[in-house]
């Protein structure tokens, strides 16, 4: 769907006089950057902690040709071409998160146009993403707490001692990374953390950290998400509809 999006976007933007390039889209290995803990050992040796596709992303932000493309027009252009894309906030849908604050997003552009063609309902659509999306502040202490996940944990930084790696969390690897790797050049950094990765996968798999992990997060989320249960019903159901337009377009 984010390719339909893209698309969507991109036809629009032409329709207000202006060229536009479509996003990358994120590959199925670079979805698993950031997890909780690395525990897939192939992934691991292949990608480390995922700084190459930090680094793609890092130069898509700068080198993109939507990003040159806008910096070469003249100013007033410029702003007509983000109030094409973005819209203008002066307009605007407004929702309260359950984890307390708001976040809004504007009613018109052809970001919300391409939504509202694949979605159905714009508003509704971006109401039932945002609750749904943004639970994890409600559910993750809980998880973070359970004694499961702490015992696993304890047995993970045992292995990871044991193998010459004294860190007491995952979390305390993903703190000290940069530390870890000042003053290596690039092709070093990526060795080393694909070799301090493969342990991590390695000790998360003999203590079985990530698959705790994994369903203490569907327990404690599943128990937050029934009080927004039509929240979560219209996001599946507008998932679906928008899947079958995709496939359409």
């Amino acid at each position: 769907m984010d390719r339909a999006e893209q698309g969507l976007v991109t036809q629009c933007m032409q329709r207000q006089g202006f060229r536009y390039w479509p996003l990358p889209v994120l590959s199925v290995p670079a979805r698993r950057v950031g997890a909780y803990v690395v525990d897939d050992v192939a992934w691991a040796r292949q990608n480390g902690y995922g700084r190459t596709f930090e680094n793609a992303a890092q130069k898509a932000n700068r080198d993109h040709p939507n990003i040159t493309y806008v910096k070469a027009l003249p100013k007033k252009e410029r702003v007509r071409y983000s109030r094409a894309l973005d819209g203008i906030f002066t307009d605007t849908i407004t929702i309260e998160l359950p984890s307390g604050g708001s976040v809004r997003t504007p009613r018109g552009g052809c970001y919300a146009q391409a939504r509202e063609q694949l979605y159905g309902d714009y508003p509704t659509w971006f109401r039932a993403k945002k609750t749904v999306t943004s639970l994890t502040p409600l559910y993750v202490p809980r998880v973070l707490a359970d004694e499961r996940l702490t015992s696993a944990v304890a047995a993970w930084s045992r292995c990871m001692t044991a193998a010459g790696r004294p860190f007491q969390s995952p979390d305390a690897i993903r703190r000290q990374r940069e530390s870890l790797i000042r003053g290596m050049t690039e092709a070093q950094a990526l060795r080393s953390e694909a070799t301090l990765a493969v342990t991590e996968a390695q000790c998360a798999q003999k203590t079985s950290l990530g698959e705790t992990a994994r369903a203490l997060e569907v327990e404690y989320r599943g128990k937050v998400a029934r009080d927004y249960a039509e929240e979560f019903t219209a996001y599946r159901q507008m998932r679906l509809s928008a899947l079958a337009r995709a496939r359409s377009l």
